[in-house]
């Protein structure tokens, strides 16, 4: 009886149609989001820094990503099944060596463009808050939460010292899913943001009388978005 619940409980819970292994647990067929290489900050793909050398536009991309992927972290919360946070935490201790060189990096750029070391620090301030504002999603929130599941898994693995290749393949791709104003592809029409009342998995609720498991109604349900 438990396989049985457990087999229907995957038939309400949105999968992915790809073949991987739940490749983000928020549609059952995502939407296209547009992507492509960006080399460098563009408006509208992050902040520009007139004037940067090659190096602080890579520092400038890997801390984007960074900056992205934070965000999602604490956004995408009502999408457990991603582990955003959970492998988000794994990039920084994975991947702390480039992103403390990308900050220095960019904090080199500020500081040369800034003599006054008030000034300087309070451009980094600035430059922080409005990359971070930048990923801030409403109306894309479920895309953006998607691209960052799967964006978040592969830096995890991508090898260290080259987190800016991925930060180039992905930020574009980030950005306009923040914008993205799609749902569901697999049922079109179909609000995918409602409210979907599931039970919880805990022992404790299945109590289990005359071989048969019933779901114990005071253990309450959980509101999945």
């Amino acid at each position: 009886m438990r396989i049985l619940q457990a087999a229907l409980l995957a038939l309400i819970l949105p999968v992915a149609f790809t073949g991987s292994s739940a490749s983000a647990q928020i549609f059952l067929k995502p939407p296209t989001v547009p992507g492509g290489v960006l080399l460098a900050p563009e408006p509208g793909y992050g902040v520009p820094l007139p004037g940067a050398t090659a190096a602080e536009n890579r520092a400038a991309l890997v801390w984007n990503l960074r900056s992205a992927l934070n965000v999602a972290a604490l956004q995408c919360g009502s999408e457990p099944l991603t582990r955003i946070a959970e492998n988000y935490n794994a990039l920084l201790v994975n991947h702390r060596e480039e992103l403390a060189s990308a900050f220095t990096t960019l904090t080199g750029y500020f500081k040369r463009r800034h003599k006054a070391a008030r000034a300087a620090q309070s451009a980094i301030d600035t430059y922080g808050t409005r990359t971070y504002s930048g990923y801030s999603a409403v109306s894309g929130i479920q895309p953006f939460c998607h691209a960052s599941a799967r964006t978040v898994r592969e830096a995890v693995f991508q090898p260290r010292t080259k987190l800016s290749l991925l930060a180039e393949a992905r930020l574009r791709e980030l950005h306009n899913a923040v914008k993205a104003r799609m749902g569901e592809q697999q049922f079109p029409g179909v609000d995918s943001s409602f409210g979907r009342r599931l039970p919880k998995l805990d022992e404790s609720c299945w109590p289990t009388k005359k071989k048969k498991s019933s779901y114990l109604a005071s253990c309450g349900y959980i509101t999945r978005y």
